[in-house]
């Protein structure tokens, strides 16, 4: 019998965790994917994974030291994503982290996997206020797998965000919202992805978009 591919749902005390599961799990049923999906903070788990989801809910600076505060997790996500070249996904906070820092509360140290600041959106001197919060609709800038059939039409996700990545290079940007000003729906730079809205949240949209994910093998 064939191996599931292993899924790592990466547990740093930060994250709607079951709620990701879950949508994982209907995802993959959906789309008829054998999956073995798992919550873990474990550093030898997560360096044998096919795939990686990283969420996030919270400030910047305190997800960032949660998850370094896991001996050894930093070390298994970058061999599995950037070693191995497994696919990996950050959900809001957890696509922030990808950033070389966030600028919430003072400058915290990101990942720097995707080289970028997170800033506060810019509300284009508008009557909107933060955190945005909602359905907003998403424009897919350039051809993802995790974004496969979305190109056509633009799609709406739930967002709850108060700040965003701005990238280095435009060539990371991968798709844009818009709440006063445009910003950062999603990010890409070779097997990693993050994502600034809440794909667990967004019902059939979500469910593609994590299908498309888990079937994703570069």
């Amino acid at each position: 019998m064939a191996r599931m591919g292993l899924v790592a749902i990466i547990d740093y005390g930060s994250g709607n965790l079951c709620s990701v599961e879950k949508a994982l799990w209907a995802a993959a049923g959906r789309a008829g994917l054998g999956r073995d999906i798992r919550i873990t903070d474990d550093p030898e788990l997560v360096a044998k994974a096919d795939h990686i989801v990283l969420p996030g809910v919270g400030a910047y600076g305190d997800c960032a030291a949660g998850l370094r505060a896991r001996a050894g997790l930093t070390d298994a996500m970058t061999h599995t994503a950037r070693q191995r070249a497994r696919p990996f996904l950050g959900i809001c906070v957890g696509a922030q982290l990808l950033s070389t820092r966030g600028l919430e509360h003072g400058a915290h140290d990101g990942l720097d996997w995707i080289a970028g600041e997170t800033k506060p959106l810019d509300l284009g001197g508008g009557a909107l206020t933060l955190p945005h919060m909602g359905w907003n609709e998403v424009q897919v800038l350039r051809p993802h797998p995790v974004f496969a059939g979305f190109a056509a039409t633009p799609a709406h996700f739930y967002f709850a965000n108060s700040y965003a990545v701005t990238p280095l290079d435009p060539a990371d940007l991968l798709a844009e919202s818009e709440h006063g000003a445009r910003f950062a729906a999603a990010i890409a730079r070779d097997t990693v992805a993050g994502v600034q809205f809440h794909p667990e949240k967004s019902q059939a949209a979500g469910l593609r978009l994590l299908a498309n994910f888990l079937s994703w093998t570069p």
